[in-house]
């Protein structure tokens, strides 16, 4: 045989192996694919929230009130009684403040208010972070430092704000961690959440305690109501709108707060409020039902979790975690079906690297190339190269979380209008129910917001849907606590002119 011939051979040879090569890698390929696709399936089915399910977890959750209500620890839902028997009216006025601690940071508020059909006349705050230093000391040390920014913040005031002689100024506290509340400006705290570990502080009274620290300032200032932030947004909602009666939170986290007949409340022994009215703060982050549509990614990650078996419903429906659980179902994919090559990208192994921002922003990706998903890829995960088909994947998994997320939330809506009978049309009512909504997943991540409120329509059916308005309430939370400073005010009464 001549040296052609061998040569002929040999490049048959290689391309005869570079043709098994390249149907091993196809075949490689569609079994990725295949595999790949197996596990979204199995979400998809896992995640399914048929209409017939979301009246279940609705009738679970109103079920559950009547148990939190009825007794406490009766029910995973604490239905926590606010004191807040007065919500705004719209008639408020003069000059009140408000502090709202939440996190890392605060603010402080001023609202000057008009009267009847004058509405908010004026609104200035102020922002001030917490030196890490301050979160794991002291109780005097942190409400000292809150106070003295208090203080600044009131010493910069010009001419329009003094009040008249003889006047005490006046502030709504939200204070957004747990607290057993005994009146509507007393609440002991039960433990401390979002990186805050201050012994000392723990079974004291934060109003006592931040009372004594504007004391040792010299400032002369009543806190008027203790708030959650979830009470705020309902008395922001009702201070606009007369017709608020239900207020929901959906950011990090998520609770509902709503307007309770008194005497429906069989666990309040005190005297029933002037107004027969009572605004109830659910805590419904912690609901709980066989009808929730939980998955494997969700029992881990509540597993893994610092408050391990609570707060399911928040787990399920909030921003804190629907970004990463989509991380945990890309992380199994990227296992079982090499969705980024051969391992596993480091990145992506990082509990809560993928932000339900980074979600909503490859979610809402419009672009023909899904360059979003592709940038979002390569700076949080850093992982680059990616194919058209893996992007999509990707944006799939994104509306399959959301999508669960959102409906679920309207579920916990019907489920709270329901309790209230409001969820059906009552012959010769012109009735409007209005439910004020606040919260960074609501406000920003327009695909879950827009599945909410459809859902919620879907729900409740087209008659019904027309009496139930839907409003953005923003800033409830410190805007609120001025108002419900005014509606609690000690000089309620006395002639303003």
């Amino acid at each position: 045989m001549g040296k052609k011939a061998v040569i002929i051979v040999t490049a048959t040879a290689v391309c005869a192996a570079a043709a098994v090569l390249v149907v091993r890698h196809r075949m490689r390929s569609s079994g990725r694919w295949a595999r790949a696709s197996a596990i979204i399936k199995e979400l998809e089915e896992k995640c399914g929230t048929p209409t017939g399910k979301l009246r279940q977890v609705a009738d679970a959750m109103a079920v559950e009130m009547h148990a939190g209500l009825a007794s406490e620890g009766g029910s995973k839902l604490k239905m926590i009684i606010s004191y807040v028997d007065n919500l705004p009216t719209g008639n408020e006025k003069g000059l009140f403040y408000a502090l709202d601690l939440g996190g890392t940071n605060f603010r402080v508020l001023r609202v000057q208010l008009g009267g009847k059909g004058r509405g908010i006349i004026s609104q200035e705050f102020t922002e001030v972070s917490i030196p890490e230093n301050l979160m794991v000391g002291t109780s005097d040390a942190l409400f000292d430092y809150i106070a003295a920014e208090l203080a600044k913040f009131v010493a910069k005031e010009g001419q329009d704000y003094q009040l008249p002689p003889g006047r005490q100024r006046e502030l709504g506290f939200t204070f957004s961690f747990p607290v057993l509340q005994s009146s509507i400006n007393s609440g002991t705290l039960i433990k401390w959440t979002k990186g805050f570990s201050i012994d000392d502080a723990v079974g004291q009274d934060v109003v006592a305690e931040l009372s004594k620290a504007i004391e040792r300032t010299g400032l002369d200032m009543r806190v008027s109501a203790l708030v959650n932030d979830t009470v705020g947004t309902l008395a922001g909602g009702r201070y606009v709108n007369q017709d608020v009666v239900v207020a929901v939170i959906l950011g990090t986290g998520t609770n509902a707060a709503y307007v309770e007949r008194a005497h429906a409340i069989p666990k309040w022994h005190g005297l029933l409020p002037k107004s027969g009215e009572m605004v109830v703060n659910m805590e419904w982050g912690n609901f709980k039902s066989a009808h929730l549509p939980l998955t494997e990614y969700d029992h881990s990650l509540d597993t893994e979790s610092l408050n391990r078996g609570d707060q399911i419903f928040e787990k399920i429906i909030s921003g804190m975690y629907l970004g990463e659980i989509v991380r945990r179902v890309l992380c199994r994919i990227a296992e079982e079906a090499s969705l980024f090559g051969d391992t596993v990208p480091p990145k992506l192994k990082v509990p809560f690297i993928l932000r339900t921002p980074d979600m909503s922003a490859m979610h809402h990706d419009a672009s023909s190339d899904l360059r979003v998903v592709r940038e979002k890829l390569k700076n949080v995960l850093e992982i680059s190269n990616t194919s058209l088909k893996v992007r999509k994947v990707i944006v799939e998994l994104c509306n399959i979380v959301a999508t669960r997320g959102a409906r679920l939330a309207a579920a916990g809506v019907l489920g709270v209008l329901k309790k209230l009978g409001r969820d059906a049309v009552k012959d010769g009512e012109n009735q409007k129910t209005v439910v004020a909504l606040d919260g960074g997943l609501y406000e920003h991540y327009t695909e879950y917001s827009k599945c909410m409120e459809n859902t919620l329509r879907e729900l409740l059916g087209e008659e019904v849907a027309e009496t139930i308005v839907i409003e953005h309430s923003n800033d409830g939370s410190g805007i609120g606590a001025a108002l419900l400073a005014a509606s609690h005010s000690q000089y309620l009464g006395i002639d303003e002119s």
